[in-house]
């Protein structure tokens, strides 16, 4: 516990992230329950973890960014794609309505599913697919969170914004050249883009195993 209130005192608030509900999520929610197992002890390092299949949990700070960008309010429905083994996804639970996440890769998908339902978060469905379609059937949604880099912005998840929804993702063809965007729906056909700064992420992969055609 004390390493976790160091880390958002250090890493999270010392370095500009002000949203209260965000810091008091991150206060709560234990990020060594989100790790491979070995890597406990490194939790609240302020680095990127691999959690499997070539994935990694993001450096706290760049999950706080994100959600802080994507303006999480209470009554808000979220989408997150890219759960990985859940650590955003339980932080997103503690400041949103409700939470919907889809992960790729079924071994990281039910190991998040394990450790949200052991952990009592209860206002979250996760499920594995193709996260660049979204969730349809769920949307429109308040905020979506992509936690992998996609060539461009699928199509599928701006029109699953609702209006007024923000689309906080990572974009970029080159592995070590992507873009951190912040997208607003303002109104049916009306978007905004906010860029936020150069990041490093993972592939966002298809269902057809490829990193392209999510327009």
């Amino acid at each position: 516990m004390h390493e976790r209130l160091r880390m958002v005192e250090k890493q999270i608030a010392g370095r500009g992230i002000r949203d209260p509900a965000l810091l008091d999520a991150m206060r709560l929610v234990p990020r060594e329950a989100f790790v491979e197992k070995g890597f406990e002890m490194f939790a609240y390092n302020d680095c990127p973890l691999p959690i499997g299949k070539g994935q990694t949990i993001s450096q706290p700070y760049m999950v706080a960014l994100m959600i802080e960008a994507a303006e999480v309010k209470p009554d808000d429905t979220v989408l997150e794609i890219g759960a990985g083994l859940g650590y955003a996804t339980a932080i997103l639970s503690r400041m949103a309505g409700h939470v919907f996440a889809v992960e790729r890769h079924a071994s990281l998908a039910a190991g998040a599913t394990e450790r949200l339902q052991r952990l009592g978060y209860d206002n979250i469905d996760l499920r594995c697919g193709d996260g660049s379609k979204g969730w349809p059937k769920a949307a429109p949604f308040g905020a979506i969170l992509v936690s992998a880099a996609a060539p461009e912005v699928p199509q599928a998840l701006k029109e699953q914004l609702a209006i007024g929804g923000r689309l906080v993702i990572p974009v970029g063809r080159e592995e070590h050249r992507q873009t951190l965007l912040k997208i607003l729906r303002k109104g049916p056909d009306d978007f905004t883009t906010q860029t936020l700064g150069a990041v490093i992420f993972v592939p966002l992969i298809s269902e057809r195993g490829g990193t392209e055609d999510y327009s």
